[in-house]
């Protein structure tokens, strides 16, 4: 069993407005069908989410009602470009079943507490592959949170038979600073005891490059390999998938794993 996660910026357009990329949807959906692996498989919000949840302060939790619309277009936003996903899914032969974190996630003071990863298992041996999505979810101190694709991916990380977790992105892998910088280097590897300074491009409403290298040193620790690889490159996702070696970063729980 292996856990994909379709990053938000490689997906859409994140520097516009519900700017899905189509195209890209579909050939990632073909390589996963293509690789015959058992899957579960996540997605970002990216432009879907990110632009309206900022504007709202969705991050920050309850502050007015006036975020009660705010709340509920994001949410909207996001079952729409799950939909597009789901069908690209379909369109490549595989038979994916939509698990919104709305439904079933609850959060605590901004953290994930309550998440039945059991509903994956039991779709994933009816022969299905699981679909979820960073979503907006009820918080029991703030009221509401926003729960993220990497929070869904490190509680799938959990489950038993899961044996890699991979990121898909918009770039190469995690860097020692943003990558459009000048003598930016890729990290082949990241562990705990090593330093790790990094940026992101754009303001990322669910924590971050800190938090994302956080929660995939959490699913490492299970003994899950992770890797953070560049999905725009046609066959890169595929060949992950099947263990094959590609251009990332791959984090580890200890440097001599």
């Amino acid at each position: 069993m292996q856990i994909i996660k379709l990053g938000g910026s490689l997906i859409t357009d994140k520097k516009k407005a519900k700017r899905p990329r189509k195209g890209v949807m579909e050939r990632l959906a073909n390589e996963m069908a293509a690789s015959g692996e058992k899957l579960m498989v996540v997605h970002g919000a990216g432009s879907y989410g990110h632009h309206l949840a900022k504007e709202g302060k969705l991050n920050e939790g309850f502050i007015g009602e006036w975020q009660m619309e705010y709340l509920s277009k994001v949410h909207r936003d996001m079952r729409e470009l799950n939909l597009m996903v789901m069908n690209a899914m379909i369109d490549a032969g595989l038979n994916p079943i939509s698990i919104p974190p709305s439904s079933i996630a609850v959060y605590e003071a901004g953290n994930l507490s309550h998440f039945p990863t059991q509903l994956f298992e039991m779709y994933s041996r009816m022969g299905l592959t699981p679909l979820s999505f960073g979503d907006m979810v009820p918080d029991t101190k703030r009221l509401f949170s926003i729960c993220s694709g990497d929070h869904i991916m490190r509680e799938l990380a959990g489950l038993e038979g899961v044996e890699r977790a991979i990121f898909a992105t918009d770039v190469d892998g995690i860097y020692d600073r943003p990558p459009t910088e000048k003598g930016a280097e890729l990290l082949e590897e990241i562990y705990p005891d090593k330093q790790v300074l990094t940026e992101v491009m754009y303001t990322d409403t669910t924590g971050g490059m800190a938090q994302k290298i956080a929660d995939g040193l959490a699913i490492a620790r299970k003994g899950v390999e992770v890797l953070v690889i560049n999905g725009l490159f046609e066959g890169r996702l595929e060949k992950a998938i099947k263990g094959e070696r590609v251009p990332g970063t791959r984090i580890r729980w200890k440097k001599d794993d």
